[in-house]
């Protein structure tokens, strides 16, 4: 009888503890999420991939994107709907002859990369939690006419492919066990806002469209890392200094919005940054987040 009882306690032990492995060996893995928005210079249009230095730290990054010419289409150059490695970012099939708001995607044959690069090698060599990068940017857009996140019109149509990619992003993350955890988004954007109509307009349109992106995703401590060339037209765009103070303004509205200072990038001219430039805004936006999260490590944020 003693025997028995011993031998039902081993074999309970034993069911308790191989439960107990399976249910840790099914805990989901939990990844950082970056989503990397904009225009040009965040699908980094002259940014040379023959330029582009190897890092095999870009291997140990996951990674999804789509990119292009306004409205998003067939023509995009994208991960195609399924999770790879950091990269720079093929040419997809840009229409020719260009029209309308037509750029070709990339201004070189073997296509480009944004600041996603710069920021992810950045943020490895300062962290060692893994990372996720959702990139959805499309060239020469406006936060009204391209990102509006209440319309349903082609003036909302960008917003609402960076919001359906980042969740078949997540979704197809959960497939592989892994967690996403939105971080923060890194915005390059303005200069197609900088004009008489849509400058004044810029800081209310931010504020609105960065409040959407967190109730869609459910994710109400999102950060926002807002920049733009401040150089673009060099200097000669009189709104421009007004999209600069915009940012400024978003960033000081809310404690989930930090400006960052693009002007000492170089540039390949009147309206990108070249190889080094978009490498370097990368890194500020790395070192911004960092000195961000340092910063607010004992404060809960509030959305504005």
């Amino acid at each position: 009888m003693i025997r028995m009882k011993m031998y039902s306690k081993s074999v309970l032990v034993f069911v308790c503890l191989l439960q107990a492995k399976f249910t840790f060996a099914d805990e989901p893995q939990i990844l950082d999420l970056v989503i990397v928005a904009g225009q040009s210079n965040a699908v980094g249009y002259d940014a040379k991939p023959s330029e582009l230095p190897a890092d095999a730290s870009d291997r140990e990054v996951l990674f999804w994107w789509r990119t292009g010419d306004p409205p998003p289409d067939e023509h995009d150059s994208s991960s195609n709907h399924q999770w790879t490695h950091l990269q720079v970012q093929y040419l997809g099939n840009p229409i020719k002859p260009r029209r309308d708001r037509q750029y070709g995607n990339f201004a070189q044959a073997d296509g480009g990369f944004g600041p996603e690069i710069g920021f992810a090698r950045e943020w490895q060599k300062r962290h060692q939690q893994k990372l996720a990068i959702v990139k959805t940017a499309f060239s020469g857009t406006g936060l009204g006419k391209d990102w509006d996140p209440k319309s349903d019109s082609e003036s909302g149509a960008c917003f609402r492919t960076m919001v359906s990619e980042i969740q078949a992003a997540v979704a197809a993350a959960e497939l592989k066990n892994l967690k996403l955890r939105p971080r923060a988004i890194l915005w390059v954007q303005g200069e197609s806002d900088a004009n008489e109509i849509d400058a004044p307009l810029y800081a209310k349109r931010l504020q609105q469209m960065l409040a959407e992106l967190r109730k869609q995703l459910n994710a109400p401590d999102l950060k926002a890392l807002v920049a733009v060339n401040t150089r673009f037209q060099q200097g000669k765009n009189k709104f421009m200094p007004a999209i600069v103070q915009a940012q400024r303004d978003c960033a000081a509205a809310g404690p989930l919005c930090r400006y960052v200072d693009t002007s000492e990038a170089s540039i390949a001219n009147a309206a990108h940054f070249d190889t080094a430039g978009t490498l370097m805004v990368g890194r500020l936006f790395a070192e911004n987040l960092l000195a961000f999260d340092n910063a607010d490590a004992t404060v809960n944020p509030v959305s504005p």
